[in-house]
């Protein structure tokens, strides 16, 4: 793909004594992820909701040397294969880089006229509940801009690091969200 970045990765985690059910709905509860994936989510909303069906509205932060705000909107749908076997599909269908944030000058680039930071993301959950617990495999494929030639000394490590560090974080902190006394 000339000037741009296909990243796909794929991690999983054991979370013991929880099921299927209660990390499906961890992670369907999105109001709450900014203060559970916090500082990579740092503003979460349902847009709407029609049963395992969701228009969800999330602000990343991604920050290696150089940071990067985005806000986002996904559409996300659950499906339940058995008792013991839930899947999701997460499909960006809106990404937008964010300049100033945080500042009274706060504004959206204009889609596609950026630094090409994030552009696409697909993310596919597959939760099954086995040995006592449930594994959580996340799978993201992401797409952002390539990096201009004679800069990737200090656009590299952001552009190539922050999708594999993000999925670690996200399945990091689902863990620990999931085995932490309510």
């Amino acid at each position: 793909m000339p000037d741009a970045i296909l990243h796909h990765w794929v991690g999983v985690v054991f979370v013991p004594g929880v099921n299927a059910d209660r990390a499906v709905a961890l992670m369907q509860d999105y109001n709450r992820h900014s203060e559970l994936f916090n500082p990579a989510v740092q503003q979460s909303k349902v847009q709407w909701r029609d049963g395992d069906h969701f228009s969800v509205f999330l602000r990343f932060r991604m920050k290696k040397i150089i940071e990067g705000i985005v806000n986002s909107e996904h559409d996300a749908r659950f499906t339940r294969k058995a008792a013991d076997r839930v899947y999701s599909r997460i499909v960006s269908t809106r990404i937008a880089q964010v300049a100033d944030a945080g500042t009274a000058d706060e504004r959206e680039k204009p889609v596609g006229n950026d630094d090409g930071f994030l552009w696409r993301m697909n993310t596919y959950w597959r939760y099954i509940e086995r040995d006592g617990g449930t594994y959580i495999q996340c799978e993201t494929i992401s797409l952002s801009r390539g990096i201009p030639l004679g800069l990737g000394w200090i656009i590299g490590p952001f552009v190539t690091g922050i999708p594999r560090e993000t999925l670690t974080f996200t399945l990091e902190k689902a863990r620990e969200a999931l085995v932490s006394p309510r």
